[in-house]
């Protein structure tokens, strides 16, 4: 039976991105565990095989900084151990060295990667989204009032939409198995070829996605439309 914690989902649930889990949770050989904000995470203590965020508001970013910050080395040894950290939409900023605000004041990030972010209150940057990640094309859409620079090891290649910022042709990052992408769908269920690859990363035994068949057509419509020229994408 493989873990998947599921970090302070009462107040990370933005954009319906929690049905990732909801997803996931259907397979057999899968335990979801959610820990609320002010409860000890379980992967400090016990051997967890996922950890999981979902997008937030940006007050509640710095809610679960200070709340991580006292693990940070428990969460740069699991890096290590190559345990999958899933952070989607702007969870993945607290994993960076700050996130700057409009006025020059920065909120200190986690520091595991580079990446660093800058707000932009009064500009919401909103795009459909086609990009790649190896051999497999990735659908879904962006909504974020930030943007990030600095990243090393990029997630997906862009192929249309706005990147980790409008002039970036990279998008998320990955650091051995720490997955942290803005882009939103719920991604794992958009996405279904990706998700195999999650789930192989798990460990997890499976013959077929559920409801894989569903999925796959839509996945294929989808990207149908995102690849069509008339298609616009913010």
């Amino acid at each position: 039976m493989k873990k998947i914690e599921v970090l302070y989902s009462e107040v990370c649930n933005l954009f319906g991105d929690i049905f990732n889990i909801k997803y996931l949770g259907r397979f057999d050989d899968i335990e979801i565990i959610y820990t609320s904000l002010n409860e000890k995470p379980r992967f400090v203590d016990e051997k967890i095989d996922m950890i999981y965020i979902s997008p937030m508001t940006e007050h509640t970013q710095e809610l679960v900084i200070e709340k991580l910050k006292p693990y940070k080395k428990k969460i740069l040894e699991l890096v290590e151990k190559k345990v999958i950290f899933f952070l989607s939409g702007n969870a993945l900023e607290i994993f960076g060295k700050y996130i700057e605000n409009e006025d020059g004041s920065k909120v200190e990030g986690l520091g595991i990667t580079s990446l660093y972010a800058k707000r932009d209150m009064m500009h919401r940057y909103n795009s459909l989204f086609l990009g790649k990640f190896n051999d497999i094309k990735i659908v879904g859409f962006k909504s974020s009032f930030s943007q990030s620079f600095g990243i090393e090891e990029p997630l997906f290649k862009v192929i249309k939409g706005i990147g980790l910022n409008k002039e970036s042709n990279v998008e998320g990052f990955r650091i051995k198995n720490v997955f942290g992408t803005y882009v939103l769908g719920p991604i794992l269920v958009f996405n279904p070829l990706f998700t195999k690859h999650i789930l192989d990363l798990l460990g997890v035994k499976y013959k077929k996605l559920e409801l894989e068949e569903e999925l796959m057509d839509c996945y294929k419509d989808r990207l149908e439309e995102f690849e069509n020229n008339f298609t616009k994408f913010d």
